[in-house]
């Protein structure tokens, strides 16, 4: 998701100002953890390859902790996954950032992380939590929406869809774009939006009707938004895609429909058997510190959990509001996913 690896520059050293400036909480551990954990002088942390914070910012953090911090990015959420429960009995890293709510569950059940509540949790980001170990702690969330381009509608004299429903209606057809669920994080995350709203099995009746009127599926966002989209660089000639409800702030001659939404949210870990499980905690604590809450939307195009955190202007002004997201409980995205995958695949690509 090339997007969220925009970075306002103009926005770094004010943030950095607080980051340097206030020591991260270091926190303590859950009951069940060990009472005198890890530590070390290097620390390792596995991301997902869209992770994008300033570098004086991460240069902050290695200045205040003193860790010598070294980064491994494998892949995109799902690929993290997997290595890391493939490695749980010689762990990758100390400290795992981008395990979102449709892989949350897998983790948690393959036991790869260590309980840990963070004192820098914002008060009431608690909502956000996968469950209640207390093996995840939230970081950021988008909402993955289908994105309209308004002037192709306008020109063309078509309302624009507001529904999933709508999708499927004969004005559409062969206007829509999405990513393959199988290869992409907001593709999965639109594949969960169908599930949440339609049901087991009744998704995959929706997902006939979309093939049946023209919907065209792709690897992955960059494709979709970069290139088939007619909304944005590439001007392609579909003007409907999966992207998020932020992609306006960039866009501002498009819009999200916001009754089609599935809210992604973004998981920190502390990894079992880390060698640093001392710096792992302040890891997190950082995720959760003010100068970092405050330039997530800039740098990885994602809202903060923090509700405090002054939001950029071109998200204010363009970013659509998402009151009531679909949603699809943790437990049951982590059991079901492989088989809506699977399931999805034979229906859609055959």
């Amino acid at each position: 998701m090339s997007i969220r690896k925009l970075v306002a520059a103009a926005a770094t050293a004010v943030l950095l100002a607080g980051c340097a400036g206030t020591p991260a909480p270091s926190g303590t551990p859950t009951a069940g953890t060990p009472s005198a954990p890890t530590e070390s002088g290097t620390l390792t942390v596995i991301t997902h390859d869209s992770f994008a914070l300033g570098e004086k910012t991460i240069a902050a953090f290695k200045a205040e902790t003193g860790y010598d911090v070294t980064f491994v990015a494998p892949g995109d959420a799902g690929t993290v996954v997997n290595q890391l429960i493939l490695t749980k009995d010689a762990p990758l890293g100390d400290v795992v950032f981008g395990i979102d709510n449709t892989f949350a569950g897998r983790a948690i059940g393959a036991g790869i992380l260590s309980p840990y509540t963070s004192p820098a949790l914002p008060e009431g980001a608690e909502a956000f939590a996968a469950d209640d170990t207390h093996a995840l702690t939230p970081v950021d969330y988008g909402d993955v929406c289908v994105n309209a381009d308004t002037r192709w509608f306008a020109a063309k004299g078509l309302a624009v869809p507001r529904t999933l429903d709508d999708l499927t209606r004969p004005e559409y057809a062969g206007l829509l774009v999405v990513e393959n669920p199988a290869s992409s994080s907001p593709g999965l995350a639109f594949l969960a939006a169908t599930v949440g709203a339609k049901g087991d099995p009744g998704y995959l009746d929706y997902w006939k009707a979309l093939k049946a009127n023209g919907v065209k599926v792709v690897k992955g966002w960059t494709e979709a938004y970069t290139v088939e989209f007619s909304g944005s660089s590439g001007k392609g000639d579909r003007p409907l895609v999966v992207s998020y409800a932020s992609s306006p702030a960039y866009e501002p001659a498009t819009e999200a429909l916001t009754s089609t939404c599935f809210r992604q949210v973004e998981y920190a870990g502390v990894l079992a058997g880390a060698q640093n499980e001392v710096g792992a905690r302040k890891f997190v604590d950082f995720l959760l510190s003010a100068a970092v809450q405050a330039e997530i939307p800039e740098s990885m195009y994602m809202s903060p959990v923090d509700p405090d955190v002054e939001l950029p202007a071109d998200w204010k002004a363009h970013a659509a509001r998402v009151d009531a997201p679909i949603q699809v409980p943790v437990a049951e995205l982590g059991a079901k996913r492989e088989q809506w995958i699977k399931e999805w695949t034979a229906g859609v690509i055959g």
